[in-house]
């Protein structure tokens, strides 16, 4: 039975394909198919830079599957220029805005250059959310070892055909003297500045000028050069050179964002110009949607980057590989607030997966395992791990320290109802879940911390009715005749119905006297590891303190 999960799909669609796109050719499937996935080094390499990365992972984790032999690469583009100065560089870098970044020196003085720290700071992480070992490219020193040199002799020689291509997909008619090859300025370095005055055959002349990006502008030097494509240094415009990543490559599948997807998009010019002049079959695309972060698009300028060691403090590699092996046009926002859903959501399909999740149904369960399956890095274990709450690891951690008192956070979890024993695999398990949800509450939510102090709420005594004060010491006494999670939790509602008070403001009332907030997780596992004497006690005390009468 074939599987409906987006990966395999696009995997037979790779190993089936035996046609061209563009043009009327048959092909036939290589020995190994390679996934390319790249990465610009002009901004921040955050948590979107490895969505690319992942989906691209799991393609060949699927191609693999099917039996095919298939390879990651990824490739660091460091001849793009610098677009503006990002965070943290101080504002002499303005003067290399419009260079390449491989040219850029290191702010931090420990590499060769910009580009190179930040690459090798970058893969350091990036290996740790794959399941697939990448073999890593440079685009500069392919350029600079002639890799490139047989694509852009062929390019530079069909530049009318180029020419024509690109046309098609705009409005407008490009320059007359326009090249599909760039030099880099011999008087500044930049790669951006450089305007073509003439050109012939691979034969450029041209001025150094202002460019001027979005919001910054690369200041060009003025100098008046010549160049050639073959023998100098420069580059070819992204709109041929993405098609000459394939070619070089032997690219079978690449992802790009959703904005790829339109006709007239860089994709598909680029799939022309790689069928067309360079006779190699444009790759398969798989297209996704862009994450946001609190519902904006990341930035850098507007504080919202999640970068991947920062991941890697709260959550492991496999719940990111999760978020993004989902849906793939799906718009998805991420808060660190709403990490509990995400484990719970995580923690749902290992149940599936392991078949201990009863409703739901066999197309749904086929799709959610494969999902589970394809987010590890390594194969599942055959065992199902034993799963700790996100939001409950959160409260017992902020009891128990898992770093000094993980014996203690143990034995609170046994009290709520965990197994009395435990397997050394479970117990590590269940300290990293400990230490993630830690992290995540002193990082990001502090306001989900805990009052465990010893005065009773006066707001609360105040507001609570003789019916409420009378549930509480009923639950207190039902607690001591069967201090069981479930029976606690249960006795909950039952009470709350004898007194025809709402389950929810009873509960409200329980965390409010019990951890000082709102809400909380089930309460009769909560009770348990906090200890049921201690909340009996408590119970009581609240049912007995007298409202403070008004003067």
């Amino acid at each position: 039975m074939e599987s409906l999960f987006w990966a395999d799909a696009k995997a037979r669609e790779i190993a089936n394909r035996g046609k061209y796109h563009f043009i009327d050719k048959t092909l036939s499937p290589p020995k190994s198919f390679v996934v390319k996935t790249s990465a610009s080094l002009s901004g921040a390499l955050h948590i979107g830079r490895l969505s690319d990365t992942i989906r691209a992972d799991s393609v060949v984790t699927a191609l693999k599957d099917s039996g095919r032999r298939a390879r990651l690469i990824w490739v660091a583009e460091d001849m793009d220029p610098l677009r503006k100065i990002p965070e943290g560089l101080p504002e002499t870098y303005k003067k290399f805005i419009g260079a390449p970044v491989s040219d850029i020196p290191d702010p931090y003085g420990c590499h060769r250059s910009y580009s190179e720290h930040h690459t090798s700071e970058y893969l350091e992480v990036m290996e740790r959310f794959l399941a697939n070992k990448p073999k890593i490219f440079s685009t500069r020193r392919e350029y600079e070892r002639g890799n490139f040199r047989p694509f852009i002799r062929r390019i530079m020689s069909r530049t009318d055909e180029m020419r024509s291509i690109l046309e098609r997909y705009s409005a407008k008619p490009l320059p007359q003297n326009w090249t599909p090859w760039k030099p880099i300025c011999q008087g500044c370095g930049k790669i951006i500045t450089p305007r073509v005055i003439e050109a012939e055959g691979t034969h450029i002349r041209y001025r150094c000028e202002d460019y001027r990006f979005e919001n910054t502008v690369a200041r060009g030097c003025g100098y008046v050069g010549e160049a050639d494509a073959l023998r100098d240094p420069g580059k070819l415009l992204w709109k041929g050179e993405w098609a000459t990543e394939w070619a070089r490559w032997r690219v079978s599948s690449e992802g790009g964002g959703k904005e790829y997807e339109v006709p007239s998009s860089a994709w598909w010019i680029n799939g022309e110009i790689a069928e067309r002049i360079l006779d190699y079959p444009m790759p398969v695309p798989f297209f996704y949607e862009h994450l946001f972060i609190d519902g904006k698009k990341m930035s850098a300028s507007l504080g919202n980057v999640v970068y991947p060691r920062e991941w890697l403090e709260v959550a492991p590699p496999e719940l990111l590989r999760f978020l993004y092996n989902k849906k793939l046009m799906k718009t998805r926002s991420f808060s660190w607030r709403l990490i509990p859903n995400l484990y719970d959501d995580y923690d749902r399909h290992t149940r599936v997966f392991y078949g201990q999740k009863t409703g739901v149904g066999e197309k749904e369960k086929r799709h959610m395992s494969r999902l589970y399956q394809i987010s590890q890095i390594r194969p599942p274990p055959k065992k199902m791990p034993l799963l700790l709450d996100f939001s409950f690891a959160a409260l017992i951690a902020q009891i128990y320290d898992p770093e000094t008192s993980l014996d203690d956070g143990l034995q609170a979890l046994r009290r709520a109802g965990f197994p009395s024993r435990i397997s050394k695999s479970d117990v590590e398990e269940i300290r990293q879940r400990l230490v993630y949800a830690k992290r995540w509450v002193e990082k990001y939510v502090p306001d989900f911390s805990i009052d465990l102090s010893s005065d009773v709420p006066t707001d609360l005594i105040s507001s609570m009715t003789d019916e409420e004060r009378q549930s509480l010491l009923e639950l207190a006494n039902q607690i001591e005749s069967d201090p069981t999670a479930d029976s606690i939790h249960s006795s909950v509602f039952n009470i709350a119905r004898k007194h025809k008070i709402s389950p929810g403001r009873l509960f409200r009332i329980l965390y409010r006297l019990i951890i000082g907030r709102e809400s909380g997780p089930r309460f009769g596992p909560l009770a348990c590891a906090l200890g049921w004497k201690k909340v009996v006690r408590r119970l009581r005390e609240a049912s007995s303190t007298q409202k403070k009468k008004k003067k």
